[in-house]
């Protein structure tokens, strides 16, 4: 006996074994993750599969392979592109691409428990796989973002740190289509919050609503989730909302769930949160208090783009261009990412080197360099530290390495210590910015000699 289901998407008759019922089963035509349906009388029946269905089997990509990606390595996910005309015959699903809800995830790990256990063999291929998919991933995004590869490096490694990101910049840099293109490259669920004066808490996280039963005519109390529950949110223009609203992101910032009435909802995994905020006009905005921003793992600044770039720009949205954007990598992926992240060793100069670093950005204390207390009123407390190594160790994967070198860290503490750092009022109007304080510190601060690693 076996199970007769079709494919909703390329409508390909398949059949999968009496045992396989709620199960998830990859279609051989479009590689579609389907679930199977429970066994019944109106779709189960016996089949004797002849030598040209079971020759069929052993050329059917593994469900071991990333769900949406082809065999050659090239991407290509069910939802976004054409579906293959469907075979004239059923296709029977394999062993190999089925997996019940309750197996474990093809690609394992070790214990996220244990963060010191040395990379194991699958934890170096999930790492490899990481470098791999960080180019496809740049790949897919550069057909409708032209330039900003350091901006989009720094959205990824926040992501794969299981942080949360700021943008800056002024408008028309693509900033929100960015981030809407790196969902689609992701496979991530995405949603995007305009932040106005006038928007409330509960149009972010969502409110209880009065619903009548239509069987006994009692009315009860329904929770309606708000933009939220997303795996990917975009804040546009947060600066835009008071603080009331701004605060309505913080436990599901931190925490992952969201409380209304009492009740505790989680939220889908990954979750991220990507806002940005306009620099030039301050009217009207309320900033972000300092906690809040400390949330972020980095402060990043779009920029212009280079002449070249431009005229690509110009190019592309002025003519009949047009481009689709695969899905790489998946939210079950990036999960397993964000566990051997925190598996790569970090050297003991490279440790001291962020400590060196954090440190003498603080106005008072045994490491404090002679400008900061002239320069700097308030600095980093200890979650820089923490974001410099989280960072550090993501830029040494999408790099190929290993293990993390001082390379790493000098290149995140931009985005790093940018908004941790309050300058002082002389700082303020002599015209010193807060990346130049940073510049100065990093040539203040020795790099130091591999020795250990821990």
């Amino acid at each position: 006996m076996e199970i007769f289901f079709n494919c909703p998407l390329c409508e390909m008759e398949l059949t999968a074994p009496l045992d396989a019922g709620g199960a998830e089963a990859k279609c051989p035509n479009c590689n579609k993750l389907n679930t199977v349906p429970e066994p019944g009388p109106d779709n189960t029946r016996d089949v004797h599969h002849d030598a040209a269905a079971a020759a069929v089997a052993p050329a059917i990509e593994s469900f071991e392979s990333p769900a949406g990606a082809e065999a050659d390595g090239s991407p290509a996910p069910p939802s976004l592109v054409a579906a293959p005309e469907p075979p004239s015959e059923p296709i029977r699903v394999p062993a190999s691409a089925i997996r019940t809800r309750s197996s474990p995830t093809p690609l394992t790990v070790a214990s996220a428990h244990d963060p010191a256990a040395p990379m194991a063999a699958t934890d170096t291929a999930l790492a490899q796989k990481l470098h791999q998919a960080y180019a496809a991933v740049t790949a897919e995004v550069a057909k409708v973002i032209v330039g900003q590869d350091a901006v989009m490096e720094q959205i990824l490694i926040a992501i794969f740190a299981r942080s949360h990101c700021l943008l800056e910049g002024v408008p028309g840099l693509a900033k929100t289509y960015m981030i809407k293109t790196l969902s689609e490259a992701l496979h991530l669920s995405f949603r995007r919050v305009q932040f106005t004066p006038d928007l409330m808490p509960a149009d972010i996280t969502g409110t209880d609503v009065i619903q009548e039963d239509p069987i006994n005519g009692r009315r009860n109390l329904m929770f309606l989730k708000g933009p939220i529950f997303a795996q990917m949110i975009l804040a546009d223009e947060i600066n835009r909302s008071p603080p009331k609203t701004q605060a309505a992101l913080l436990e599901a910032m931190q925490e992952h769930s969201v409380t209304v009435g009492g009740q505790t909802y989680k939220l889908d995994e990954p979750f991220f949160v990507l806002a940005t905020q306009n620099p030039i006009e301050q009217e009207g905005t309320y900033p972000l208090p300092e906690a809040q921003k400390d949330r972020f793992m980095f402060h990043v600044k779009v920029d212009y783009p280079t002449r070249d770039q431009e005229r690509e720009i110009i190019q592309r949205t002025t003519s009949a261009y047009s481009a689709d954007v695969s899905a790489v990598i998946t939210g079950e992926d990036v999960l397993q990412i964000q566990q051997i992240v925190r598996k790569v060793p970090v050297p003991d100069h490279v440790m001291d080197f962020v400590l060196d670093l954090v440190r003498k950005a603080r106005p008072a204390g045994d490491d404090t360099l002679p400008f900061t207390k002239d320069l700097i009123a308030w600095g980093p407390g200890p979650r820089a530290c923490q974001q410099l190594v989280l960072g550090g160790k993501v830029r040494a994967l999408l790099r190929g390495r290993f293990h993390v070198n001082v390379d790493d860290i000098e290149a995140l503490a931009y985005p790093v210590l940018r908004h941790r750092i309050v300058p002082t009022f002389n700082a303020e109007a002599e015209g010193i910015a807060v990346d130049d304080i940073v510049m100065r510190i990093l040539e203040s601060t020795p790099k130091g000699e591999a020795q250990a690693v821990i």
